[in-house]
């Protein structure tokens, strides 16, 4: 029996270890990753499901016309990962979002973001940590609480933007101690879930994995 297909989308940098710890996780769940970059654009013939990774932050300009960039932003990148979102969110085939992946998801969808979480953060902190320092609590009636089979979960935090108002067909599935959206899911798709840590960073945690593994298991 062939693994399923699953892509993994990023930039065309030549060490990026996002792509190999997704890679790694993809494979402990029966599957095979498939890289796609601004440079490797074209989507395999037999894919079967996708990741859109994290990394630099999305270009402002693409849902606050009138905000100033604030972070480094990688325009190809936008446009391609854009691209294949507008490609595939019209098929049934699992999308996972991790970080701005999450991010770029819910634009797309129509929905925007903070540009800057120190803003709206009070009991949390902005410091940028792989380790999971952070609390989440997963929505009561969400897929994401049902796949990780927890009400609250340790995550990571590598991030300055977040979900504001959600994309068309979206809703919330966990927030942090400050109420910042940590995680969205569709109200229709079995799988189609955007998640603000990366889950890829945390290997020792099964219950991280968890999401790899659902991905691959809704392979239709």
């Amino acid at each position: 029996m062939n693994k399923p297909l699953i892509g993994v989308t990023g930039d065309d940098q030549t060490l990026r270890f996002s792509w190999w710890f997704i890679r790694w996780a993809l494979w402990r769940c029966g599957a095979k990753a498939w890289r796609l970059t601004p440079n490797h654009s074209e989507l395999p013939d037999h894919l079967d499901g996708i990741v859109i990774s994290g990394g630099d932050d999305i270009d402002p300009q693409l849902y606050l016309p009138d905000t100033p960039e604030v972070a480094p932003i990688n325009p190809r990148r936008d446009k391609f990962e854009i691209a294949v979102l507008e490609r595939l969110l019209g098929t049934n085939m699992p999308i996972l979002g991790i970080c701005r992946g999450a991010q770029l998801l819910n634009v797309v969808l129509g929905g925007s973001l903070f540009s800057d979480l120190r803003e709206v953060r009070v009991k949390t902190s902005n410091r940028r940590s792989l380790l999971p320092r952070k609390q989440m609590i997963t929505e009561p009636d969400s897929h994401l609480r049902r796949i990780l089979g927890s009400d609250t979960c340790r995550i990571n935090s590598l991030h300055h933007q977040a979900v504001k108002n959600l994309g068309e067909g979206m809703k919330v599935s966990g927030r942090d101690l400050d109420n910042i959206v940590q995680a969205i899911e569709s109200t229709e798709h079995p799988f189609r879930i955007g998640v603000q840590w990366h889950p890829e960073y945390l290997p020792q945690k099964s219950i991280q994995l968890r999401l790899f593994k659902q991905l691959v298991e809704s392979v239709q």
